[in-house]
């Protein structure tokens, strides 16, 4: 069962970048923040606003320490087509990784059996390999690339900033709670 602060499940797979496919892993992001983010189809409505919307946004997770990874069950030739065919796409500068098996969608619990695609979900990883963050959606609903960045910045502080945590809408600039040793015992 996939659970906030556990290690992330491994995985590893074809991916498509750059006008080419690798084999990457999750070993391959050590010491970086990673998002990992769970779509359910190459060539469908949702998910080109929110991969596209990624891309545009590339840079800002990058500068703060993260790398993308979005992933379908579709194979990495799939994704190449669909890289090749749509101006939308065709800025993506992450990796788009391959699941055709659905080992990785089950590792992580985001596959539908019944319609052999994945849940939109997105995990947020530490530099260490561990899951600080996750939701899922139904396929109909996209995410907010701004709650990404926010939860990456929150998750960044406190890791930074050992004591301290992010109350609710946190972001960079405002208060943080530094909880007293006196009210956690009450917890």
């Amino acid at each position: 069962m996939i659970k906030i602060n556990n290690l992330a499940p491994d995985f590893s797979g074809e991916a498509f970048s750059q006008n080419e496919i690798k084999k990457i892993s999750l070993s391959d992001f050590k010491g970086k923040w990673l998002i990992l983010f769970f779509y359910p189809a190459d060539f469908t409505f949702v998910c080109p606003t929110e991969l596209g919307e990624l891309a545009d946004r590339s840079e800002e997770f990058r500068k703060l320490g993260a790398e993308i990874v979005s992933v379908s069950t579709d194979t990495a030739f799939v994704h190449k087509a669909w890289h090749d065919s749509s101006p939308l796409i065709k800025k993506i500068n992450y990796l788009m990784l391959s699941d055709p098996t659905h080992k990785i969608s089950k590792d992580y619990e985001t596959y539908i059996e019944e319609k052999g695609v994945s849940l939109r979900a997105t995990f947020l990883i530490s530099p260490e390999g561990i899951i600080k963050a996750f939701e899922f959606h139904d396929n109909d609903i996209g995410r907010s690339s701004d709650e990404l960045i926010r939860k990456l910045q929150a998750a960044k502080f406190v890791s930074e900033n050992h004591g301290n945590v992010c109350p609710m809408n946190w972001k960079p600039g405002n208060k943080t709670i530094k909880p007293s040793t006196e009210l956690i015992g009450k917890l």
